[in-house]
């Protein structure tokens, strides 16, 4: 099995890519549109500005391709700038379209508190669903400035508290986001990763035979 982490010229690509491989799996960091296609999963990462982040997926052609893995029930996971790159819009630097695989906003922190939100925070699970397989709960570590919001309330899979409520983890079908850095974030971010490959493993054979 492999999984394609795509290379749009931001992110913590090579930190997924070891996690990946400590799991026991094989991951090619690559931006080219066919292996992406080709990998029984895909990981969007992403640190970094929003509005940079599209420019560069645009300009890359790279948004055809995430469109069409997604399109075609491939397991695809946005991590950190890369889940709020799923969604429809961002605030970040005013108003930019995301790649609206999720309906929803990204808007900034508000408030008088600390900004980043930055440390460890227990995760409350809102759903039974196969990304949560073994996993009851624990914490996981967050460096961020924006915050989604989701549209639809049933793509919220999983919260964190900071100064009110924090989309954790989103999804919906075959299409996956964590706000947090699950390669970060222990043994529980570990476990999600694991989770999010086996999802990989178990959807391939009823992706190729599409073909």
């Amino acid at each position: 099995m492999s999984i394609a982490i795509i290379d749009y010229g931001m992110g913590n690509l090579h930190s997924v890519e070891k996690a990946v491989g400590r799991i026991g799996y094989e991951a090619t960091v690559t931006s080219d549109h066919e292996a992406i296609l080709a990998a029984d999963g895909v990981i969007l990462p992403g640190v970094g500005a929003f509005p940079d982040a599209m420019k560069l997926i645009r300009g890359t052609g790279l948004e055809r391709t995430i469109r069409e893995a997604a399109a075609g029930g491939k397991p695809l996971l946005g991590i950190c700038l890369g889940m709020q790159l799923l969604f429809s819009e961002s605030e970040e630097h005013g108003r930019h379209e995301g790649l609206n695989l999720l309906p929803g906003k990204v808007v900034r922190f508000r408030g008088s508190f600390k900004v980043p939100h930055m440390g460890w925070n227990r995760l409350q699970l809102l759903k039974d669903d196969p990304i949560f397989r073994d996993i009851d709960g624990g914490h996981a570590y967050f460096v961020h400035s924006y915050k989604v919001i989701p549209e639809e309330r049933s793509d919220l899979l999983a919260t964190a508290d900071y100064y009110g409520e924090v989309s954790a983890v989103v999804g919906r079908g075959n299409v996956y986001g964590m706000q947090f850095h699950p390669e970060k974030s222990g043994g529980t971010g570990m476990k999600l990763l694991g989770n999010f490959l086996k999802l990989c493993t178990t959807a391939a054979p009823n992706i190729s035979s599409k073909g």
